[in-house]
């Protein structure tokens, strides 16, 4: 999954480390007002401790203060004493020379011995040998030492791996905390917290340390899925796919060493062998301990991550004694967890990989097969519903393949039950797998191998597995005798059908018609009428006509067997997208949301809330659409079809969200639905979105996401509705770097789509980014055309009229008419009338603009206030500078205030002249000024008016109006300007 892309060694951002970093700077802004601060980092091995501390050095001296680091080395109690201050001592005497230790060259020779051999016309004499200096008297230099540092600017001392450090180190890091609390120092160190045994002598220290004034603790967690993706994200240049990051996530726990590990290793997902280097430091440990305790480890890893102490005695078989005395070992060798309820945890998933990887082959079917059997006899000592999983997983390693295939088939139904549909999928290709190593299998599970990949295929589809649930299609139909079995073959094409549109392979009518033809000659009944739904709401996306057909067909035979076609969300679907309704059958997607809650339909519930929030966003109740989607994203979690039936929620959500100027949460659902990762084209609607967002903020990295959702229209089909966004995307994307040769392209291309006409909703978004890209490169055949497809696309709701009175605003330009304000003010009152804030800080913006022409400058000002306020508050920073510039132009000071004009009397003279054609020697004739003059004055206009060159600068001054104001008197520099 991650071939084929170049990985950096160590990753280079801080990721989920602002609330610690945030504790750092607070300590330091304490040590710069005097109070001597320490704080004691802790966290496991790999956790990122230097990489906080490397991030929090940079920090502090760019705020002034004087870092100086040391570091413990791992030689124990009888190692080299006072480690980590020789290190800093070393760093002071490289950087301020011997002058620094004011005399004491042959005291300090005890932690430094470079100092012995400095020459002695730059050592002061001493009364005591470097060997008989008293270690309290050293201490109190080293506090004096680091007090004379700290004098000019805070001084931050940092110590790392304190679990190494020697008792002198430990004797003197407490003298600094509790005795000499120097002013303005402040003492970092870090240590792990995983070798910390019972009997390790940093525990005492660190509980010392705690009852001291002016000691913090500081404790780095483990990274959530979030921040393992933007590790992998920034170690691989490229944002990871969520399977991807699922699967790093739970091998590493979010240990950022070991992350960095699997992704050097290559392709994480399908790295089955753990790196060498990385087995080799995880079994170390192992190593260590005593011969009894590996063995119950290796017991304990065929068990799992987590395992029970009476499960682990049933397959141990071991004295209670001995098992107890084994795991005390590991617990104390920090390998193993205990929790309170008398369970225990491998400290680290890899930990039990590496372990378990080591097994011999007979040892481990041997106990597999031991934890299967313990567990069929008494599962109760396994968590509560895991059993039949549990019995799966372990009958399988065990290589008993009867068993296997049996337990396999029953924890596929457990999954099923508590709405697991990607567990129950990956457990129905289990029994496809094992269906061939054991002959009698049918009879074993009473089913036939078509109705297994039937299974299989529902519940892929249903856990949003689309590439696999369409294999399956294929190998289903395969097996299905069509004339024997029409209705089950027509399941089954319906189904590729709409596959295949997801995917945005074909558009699946084929398959769907071919559906509708072997559904024709079966009876009436439930199976018949949910299959005609489903076909007539497929092809109401691409054959309306036959769609319609279809569902009359459909809703007679629900009515000759009594069902109620409100229960199917394929018949929801078909509703949602008719036009004869005001209010697009809203009415009967509330009744069928109160339908499927009193009856507890899930699918039908999820499906109509769906649609009941898409309705609402296009009648422009926002937050009513909002509330809708964010229930519906509740009880997709809840049933566990996120990834299918729900798919649309989190990116309907951050629709309305956007539409209402929630900007933040709508980024954040967009987020969630990245986690999620919604298959095929359903995944395609958040990112459309996110990239806008993104382009809209000006995101420091908005390529990556506008390319991937762009990428799109390469697929051989994608429905218009999915389509015609990614249109108006490529012009935005195009028009934000200034690219007018790639927007007028995309406006061509958006022009020419088939289906601009039949969507408004969808179409209006694209006719406006085609207007502004033919006001932006000036194409007046251009907006001949927008205007055109404008007159004939109907504008029915608020937001379609809004972009309506907008289009014809900006075309009113292009044509220097006579009522451009007018519409203008026209563009914003229907804008506020849509509620959406964006747009109409756009709207104002091209008002304003408006308005500088025709010489209203109070409207000027009003205009461009309100729209800077909106671009402050969404966070649109494109927007507030495209503000910021017009006020600049115009002589509007911050805040839209009238202020002096931009330009001095004589630059406007000089402009006109611009205007009108003339060359810098003629400007100079004209003004009785010399060319180098007049070349200047052009040079400053330039740059004041924000533009590239004379003929913009000519244009612009046209448009806003800047030609035809009285000449403002010049004045001296700081002098104020009337009006």
């Amino acid at each position: 999954m991650l071939d084929g892309v170049t990985v950096r060694a160590a990753s280079t951002v801080l990721v989920g480390r602002q609330e610690e970093l945030t504790a750092l700077r607070a300590a330091l802004g304490r040590t710069r007002a005097g109070e001597p601060s320490t704080v004691l980092v802790g966290g496991e091995a790999g956790v990122g401790k230097t990489r906080l501390l490397e991030e929090f050095a940079g920090l502090a001296g760019g705020l002034g203060a004087r870092v100086l680091v040391g570091q413990c080395l791992e030689l124990g109690e009888a190692g080299l004493p006072f480690a980590p201050f020789a290190a800093a001592l070393r760093e002071v005497l490289r950087r301020d020379g011997p002058a620094a230790f004011a005399g004491y060259e042959a005291e300090f020779a005890r932690l430094l011995p470079e100092l012995a051999r400095v020459p002695a016309g730059l050592a002061a004499p001493t009364g005591l040998p470097v060997s008989d200096t008293p270690r309290g008297y050293l201490f109190d230099l080293v506090a004096d030492l680091f007090r004379r540092i700290a004098e000019d600017r805070p001084l931050v001392l940092v110590i790392e791996d304190l679990h190494w450090a020697d008792r002198s180190t430990r004797d003197l890091i407490g003298f600094l905390v509790r005795a000499a609390r120097a002013a303005h120092l402040l003492l970092v160190c870090t240590y792990r917290t995983d070798e910390l045994h019972r009997g390790h002598p940093l525990r005492p220290f660190l509980a010392e340390l705690d009852r001291a004034r002016g000691v913090d603790r500081v404790e780095l967690s483990r990274l959530d899925r979030d921040g393992t993706a933007a590790v992998l994200a920034d170690l691989l240049g490229a944002e990871p796919a969520a399977r991807a990051v699922d699967d790093v996530h739970g091998r590493t726990q979010g240990n950022p060493f070991f992350i960095e590990e699997l992704a050097a290793a290559g392709d994480p997902v399908g790295c089955a062998v753990l790196p060498e280097t990385l087995r080799d430091l995880l079994l170390a440990r192992v190593d260590r301990l005593p011969e009894p305790a590996q063995r119950v480890l290796r017991i304990a890893a065929a068990g799992g991550t987590r395992f029970a102490h009476q499960l682990l005695a049933e397959v141990a078989g071991l004295p209670e004694h001995e098992l107890e005395d084994a795991l005390r070992a590991a617990v104390a060798g920090q390998l193993v967890v205990a929790d309170p309820d008398g369970d225990y945890e491998f400290r680290h998933a890899l930990v039990r990989e590496a372990v378990h990887d080591e097994l011999l082959p007979g040892e481990h079917a041997r106990l597999h097969a031991r934890y299967a059997a313990a567990i069929e006899a008494q599962p109760h000592l396994v968590a509560a519903g895991r059993a039949p999983a549990e019995i799966a997983h372990h009958w399988y390693a065990a290589h008993d393949h009867p068993r296997a295939l049996l337990a396999a088939r029953v924890a596929a139904g457990a999954a099923a039950d508590r709405y697991a549909y990607a567990e129950q999928s990956r457990l129905l290709e289990r029994v496809l797998e094992l269906w061939e190593l054991v002959p009698d299998a049918a009879e074993r599970l009473g089913m036939d191998h078509p109705r297994v990949l039937e299974e299989t295929l529902a519940a892929a589809t249903t856990a949003g597995d689309y590439n696999r649930a369409l294999t399956l299609t294929r190998a289903a139909l395969a097996e299905v005798d069509t004339d024997a079995e029409p209705l089950r073959a027509a399941r089954l094409l319906d189904q590729r059908g709409r596959l295949l549109a997801l995917l945005g392979k074909s558009d699946g009518t084929t398959e769907i018609r071919e559906a509708y033809r072997l559904a024709v000659g079966v009876p009436d009944g439930p199976e018949r009428v949910r299959l005609l739904a489903d076909i007539a709401a497929h092809l109401a996306k691409v054959d309306p006509e036959q769609a319609a057909a279809v569902a009359a067909e459909a809703m007679a035979a629900a009515e000759a067997v009594g069902m109620d076609v409100a229960l199917l969300p394929t018949r929801i679907a078909l509703l949602c997208r008719t036009d004869k309704a005001p209010d697009l059958g809203l009415a009967e997607l509330r009744r069928a949301e109160t339908l499927a809650r009193a009856t507890g339909n899930a699918p039908a519930l999820v499906s109509a809330l769906v649609h009941l929030s898409d309705v609402l966003y296009q009648l422009g109740r926002y937050a009513e659409s909002e509330e809708a989607a964010a229930a519906g994203v509740s009880e997709a979690r809840r049933f566990g079809i996120s990834r299918s039936t729900g798919a649309y929620l989190l990116s309907n959500r951050a629709e309305a969200l956007i539409a209402l100027g929630r900007w933040d949460e709508a980024d954040a659902a967009c987020a969630e639905a990245a986690r999620i990762d919604p298959p095929g084209v359903s995944g395609l609607h958040w990112l459309q979105l996110r990239a806008g967002l993104r382009l809209a903020r000006r995101h420091p990295a908005p390529d990556e996401l506008v390319g991937r959702a762009l990428a799109f229209l390469a697929r051989p089909y994608l429905w218009p509705n999915h389509r015609l966004p990614l249109r108006e995307l490529r012009i935005e994307a195009a028009l934000a770097v200034d690219d007018k040769l790639e927007a007028h392209r995309a406006s061509r291309a958006a022009l020419a789509d088939e289906r601009l006409l039949d969507l408004p909703r969808e179409g209006w978004p694209v006719i406006t980014a085609v207007a502004r890209t033919a006001a932006l490169t000036g194409d007046a055949e251009l907006a001949g055309e927008v205007s055109a497809v404008a007159a004939a696309l109907p504008a029915r709701y608020p937001a379609e009229q809004a972009h309506a009175a907008q289009v014809a605003a900006i075309l009113a330009g292009v044509d220097r008419g006579g009522a451009v304000l007018a519409a203008w003010q026209a563009a914003v009152a229907a804008w506020r009338t849509a509620g959406q804030p964006y747009p109409l800080g756009r709207a104002l913006l091209g008002l304003a603009e408006a308005a500088a022409t025709a010489g209203d400058r109070d409207m000027v000002a009003a205009a461009v206030r309100e729209a800077g306020e909106i671009a402050t508050r969404l966070g649109a920073v494109p927007l507030g500078e495209q503000v910021a510039t017009l006020a600049r132009r115009v002589g509007l000071r911050g805040g839209g205030r009238p202020g002096p004009d931009l330009l001095t009397s004589r630059e406007q003279e000089v402009l006109r002249l611009v205007a009108e054609g003339h060359s810098n020697s003629r400007i100079a004739e004209q003004l009785f000024i010399s060319p180098k003059t007049a070349s200047v004055h052009v040079s400053r206009i330039i740059a004041k008016l924000d533009v590239s060159n004379r003929v913009e600068a000519a244009a612009l001054a046209h448009r806003l109006g800047l030609l035809d104001r009285d000449p403002a008197p010049d004045t001296a520099p700081g002098q104020r300007r009337g009006r």
